[in-house]
């Protein structure tokens, strides 16, 4: 198995794929906001959990009463519903400018954060094994 096919680095490179689609989206969304009735898209947020499942065959046991039992993450609240736009233009597009600029630095952050735990993550293979 190489080292890139281990689950962390998986997770990371589905989360980079998932942003870059989602920063395509979001460009879209802002090179259209003059058009009359356009409808702005963007993505459902990914599963963490279903990742880590499939990612881990394991099952997580708890091997002390103490320990916390899984708490399930999920919120509703996440739901990306792009119909009940805040704004609304007079020629029916629901694009707020502002509104996608946020949603582009925020992806931004958050590719550069897998990015550089992905390049940190391999660095740290490489001192364990005396590549560095």
């Amino acid at each position: 198995m190489a080292v890139t096919e281990l689950p962390l680095f998986s997770m990371l490179k589905t989360r980079m794929r998932w942003l870059e689609t989602r920063q395509r989206l979001l460009a879209e969304n802002v090179a259209n906001a003059e058009t009359p009735g356009y409808q702005g898209r963007d993505l459902r947020p990914q599963d963490f959990s279903r990742q880590l499942q499939a990612a881990t065959s394991a099952q997580m046991v708890s091997t002390n009463a103490g320990h916390l039992a899984g708490v399930s993450q999920t919120n509703p609240s996440f739901q990306s519903d792009r119909n009940k736009a805040f704004e609304v233009t007079p020629r029916g597009n629901n694009i707020s400018l502002e509104e996608e600029m946020m949603r582009i630095a925020q992806n931004q952050v958050d590719h550069q954060t897998a990015a550089t735990l992905y390049s940190r993550s391999l660095g740290l293979i490489k001192a364990a094994i005396g590549k560095r």
